[in-house]
């Protein structure tokens, strides 16, 4: 009997340029569970490796510039890439690689693959996790060649010195962002306290808004929650729907990755992409 022939179809294909998360809620970890979720065939390029668990991080190990550069080459030059995402970019070398690996490989805003940039600047917590050094290079090079920028309040604070308390506020926020250079800018509002029963996020074009509201969830499983989100925009872009499209593809994405979420370990829980797997997760429903 001769083999069979397999029935696959290639999927489309995203890249996430991001750290690792050794326990597996958020960075890559996060990113490559979204694209699957979405169904996306997941890419990587790693920039640093982490030492984490729920609790926190208590080590880091960049790795060098000209390898994560290299990573973004070797796949785009064989395997293809329909949409691209960063996340935690460790320095400001590596921005700096990051940019010229994106221009000499097709990747940004008007190119003919899109980038989503989810600017990792802060913790949980607010504080600040890069050099200012870094964040100008975000200012300056990776903001002008994004296609989407996903900055949350405490990282919009970091980036533009904009202390958003309430609607006006983010909405300042978003015009002075656009202006660094993105296509478009997503202000989320998940950090907005004045917001108690609900989340808005905020998507502005440079020249309209658009409100994106939800629920607000009583949980504080909601480790990796930035990065499944530009995730699954970036999943949204490389399926070929619009920006606004694939950002309201996030923003359910993401309502649902947190209504599922789950606890683990002794700090905080990661969201949950369990929930968009639905032919395993009604089986397993249906064994309990």
């Amino acid at each position: 009997m001769s083999p069979q022939q397999t029935v696959g179809v290639t999927p489309p294909r995203a890249m996430t340029i991001a750290g690792t998360d050794s326990g597996g809620g958020a960075g890559i970890a996060a990113d490559l569970r979204t694209f699957t979720a979405c169904g996306v065939h997941g890419c990587l390029a790693v920039c640093a490796v982490t030492v984490q668990n729920s609790v926190g991080v208590t080590g880091v190990h960049e790795i060098p510039p000209q390898t994560v550069a290299a990573q973004i080459a070797s796949v785009a030059g064989d395997i293809g890439l329909d949409a691209v995402k960063t996340g935690m970019l460790a320095g400001p070398e590596i921005i700096e690689a990051v940019a010229a690996a994106c221009d000499e490989n097709g990747i940004g805003a008007g190119r003919r693959t899109p980038l989503v940039i989810d600017p990792v600047a802060a913790s949980m917590h607010g504080d600040q996790l890069l050099a200012d050094s870094a964040l100008e290079k975000f200012r300056t090079l990776l903001f002008p060649r994004a296609t989407v920028i996903t900055p949350n309040l405490d990282e919009v604070r970091l980036l533009i010195g904009i202390d958003v308390h309430d609607r006006a506020a983010q909405y300042e926020a978003a015009k002075v962002l656009h202006g660094l250079g993105p296509r478009y800018v997503l202000v989320k509002g998940g950090h907005l306290r004045e917001d108690i029963d609900g989340c808005v996020d905020l998507l502005y074009d440079g020249h309209s808004f658009t409100e994106l509201p939800g629920p607000r969830f009583d949980t504080g499983n909601t480790h990796g929650g930035g990065d499944s989100m530009a995730a699954a925009i970036a999943a949204g872009l490389a399926r070929g729907m619009t920006e606004p499209e694939a950002v309201a593809f996030g923003k359910r994405y993401i309502l649902e990755a947190v209504r599922h979420s789950y606890p683990l370990g002794a700090g905080h829980g990661p969201v949950s992409p369990l929930w968009a797997i639905r032919e395993w997760w009604n089986e397993g429903e249906a064994r309990t």
